[in-house]
């Protein structure tokens, strides 16, 4: 058997590793701070869409044992430092996301997360694009599109008006199958999924910012007022395939904690775990961190558009069948 040979060629891994190598360059250009931040902390990601993995820590301190969390992005951590005065910081490191693997999930992929003090999301969406054309000059055609417009233009509907009975006919109408006997619990459900089955396959290729999302999306974005009130966030397709996550960040404490807390009852009515918020978060945000906006980009997602392939195994040298 051949289990134990890499899933991804040594070709690839080369290029994989040229790839990291000019994003550090990149950064090193405009004097943005490399960081490094731990892995596994005693707080995960309250986010009812995505499960943390753990691990149980006996030592001392904790000789009966304690949870720890691997952390699915490195927000919360780097936002303690920006509020210590980092500057512009950015990191490149694992992370992990339970329940995800398929052709473009793996369980354990490799992010880039960056934040720039004095930034707005449209300044962001501005330097991801200067990024990607750094790494790929052909990258394509390029557009920045609402996405309020989005939804008008590829179903004629408001996405910030339409209810989540009106939502489900234009799921219906548009042939999602297996929809038919879905119950969704609210129009973000909805919104999701005509996004993913009836939007994205017709994104074209090139770059697509989609930005300013339902204030019920805001996740750690800032919500501009309306009407309609939106979150100040971006998402990146490239090819139509998404790779980026942007937000003009929250700094505002109370806000998040209510944010949390939110999460949390959302957790309970779902029976999801509870997970422990992140109070040093909060205490930085209390403290106070700098006017901002920060985006996780997919390492793997990005290799594989560059590439051109279609599964994240033939990018990543030991996926989950094989680690």
């Amino acid at each position: 058997m051949d289990s134990w040979r890499p899933m991804a060629s040594i070709e690839m891994l080369r290029t994989r590793a040229q790839l990291l190598a000019d994003i550090r360059g990149f950064f090193r250009a405009r004097e943005v701070l490399e960081v490094d931040t731990p892995v596994c902390s005693r707080h995960g990601t309250t986010d009812p869409a995505i499960e943390s993995l753990s691990v149980r820590y006996t030592g001392p301190g904790a000789p009966a044992g304690a949870p720890l969390y691997l952390h699915t992005s490195p927000e919360f951590a780097m936002k303690r430092l920006l509020a210590a005065d980092s500057g512009p910081i950015y990191q490149i490191c694992k992370v992990f996301r339970d329940g995800e693997s398929g052709r473009r999930h793996n369980p354990e992929f490799t992010l880039l997360e960056w934040y720039r003090p004095g930034f707005d999301h449209h300044q962001l969406m501005d330097e991801v694009e200067q990024l990607i054309l750094s790494l790929l000059p052909t990258a394509g055609p390029i557009s920045k599109v609402t996405y309020q417009a989005l939804f008008k233009q590829h179903l004629q509907l408001d996405p910030h008006l339409a209810t989540s009975a009106e939502l489900r006919a234009c799921a219906l109408e548009h042939d999602t199958a297996g929809f038919e006997h879905l119950e969704l619990p609210n129009r973000d459900a909805w919104l999701d999924i005509l996004m993913t089955h009836c939007i994205e396959p017709k994104i074209g290729p090139g770059l697509c910012f989609v930005y300013d999302y339902p204030a019920s999306q805001a996740a750690l974005a800032r919500i501009r007022p309306g009407p309609p009130a939106v979150a100040e966030r971006f998402e990146l397709y490239m090819d139509g395939v998404e790779v980026a996550n942007g937000f003009h960040e929250l700094t505002d404490a109370a806000e998040q904690q209510g944010r949390f807390e939110q999460d949390l009852r959302q957790r309970a009515v779902s029976a999801q775990p509870l997970i422990p918020l992140d109070q040093h978060l909060i205490a930085a945000l209390e403290h106070g961190i700098p006017d901002c906006s920060g985006v996780a980009l997919g390492i793997d997602r990005l290799l594989m558009q560059i590439t051109g392939t279609t599964h994240i195994e033939s990018v990543i040298a030991f996926p989950l069948g094989r680690a």
